[in-house]
């Protein structure tokens, strides 16, 4: 079990720990045939917080992700989210469990063919029994709390990476989960363009008390957004640290941890 690094003084104030576990993942393991991704992660994310999956290129972070929004099953292992055994979860519960989160995918994953206010439209069009009227509301409503309520009627070719992210994180929210799944929400964006997106990160944890897990490997972003961290190393196929961010680039003496929040290159 790797040691939790406390926060550091002057960091985000995130929730305490004492408050509520919203996830609970215990000795998760996966492989491929005789590929081992990893094996025996735990780690727990509380209510409110901004939290963190971090790590280099290869190492599982997107593979965990899968784990825990229940698009994969682990080789061994628990997972507990909202107070619900995920893996365990089969039909209606189930059902009932994953519509209580929100995901959004590494590439937006809109549909081209729908405006923005139609792809948010869509959960609620599928789960709730509102009418027409009350969906179209609803939909631009969420879209105007990611900065969109203008582009409401645009298709995502119409508009730039970084409001299709802010699209795909209104879809997210459409059905009020207290629960958001972000995968790589700044992959492939301008560094302003990211900054203003950790900003609306920070704005919905900080208004509407929304937990994130987020995976990412920028680091302006984790230093930014995140209240703690896990980091996955792929050489030793499990988390190698976890703590606050800021802590863990400032006091860590694992040469792994160090090299990637100090940016520090690999010896040729």
């Amino acid at each position: 079990m790797v040691p939790e690094i406390p926060a550091a003084r002057g960091g985000r104030t995130g929730p305490g720990a004492d408050a509520p576990k919203v996830i609970v993942a215990e000795g998760l393991a996966i492989r491929f045939g005789k590929n081992i991704v990893f094996g025996d992660v735990s780690f727990d994310v509380r209510e409110g917080e901004v939290f963190v999956i971090l790590g280099g290129s290869g190492c599982g972070k997107s593979t965990l992700l899968t784990l825990l929004i229940g698009l994969r099953r682990p080789t061994a292992g628990r997972i507990t989210v909202l107070g619900e055994d995920l893996l365990a979860a089969r039909g209606e519960a189930r059902r009932r469990l994953l519509r209580r989160f929100g995901v959004m995918f590494q590439l937006g994953a809109l549909f081209g063919s729908m405006t923005l206010a139609e792809n948010v439209a869509l959960p609620l069009e599928s789960f709730t029994r509102l009418p027409a009227e009350a969906v179209e509301a609803v939909a631009r409503a969420k879209l105007g709390m990611v900065g969109l309520g203008d582009a409401a009627a645009k298709l995502p070719s119409e508009i730039s990476g970084g409001m299709v992210k802010r699209a795909a994180i209104a879809r997210a929210m459409a059905l009020d989960p207290p629960l958001l799944f972000l995968d790589e929400p700044s992959a492939g964006l301008d560094p302003i363009t990211s900054a203003g997106l950790d900003q609306l990160i920070l704005a919905l944890a900080r208004d509407l008390g929304i937990t994130f897990v987020i995976v990412t490997h920028e680091l302006a972003s984790i230093l930014t957004v995140a209240d703690r961290v896990i980091m996955l190393d792929k050489a030793a196929k499990g988390v190698i640290a976890t703590g606050d961010p800021r802590v863990l680039r400032a006091t860590s003496t694992e040469p792994t941890v160090r090299a990637f929040f100090n940016r520090i290159a690999e010896a040729a």
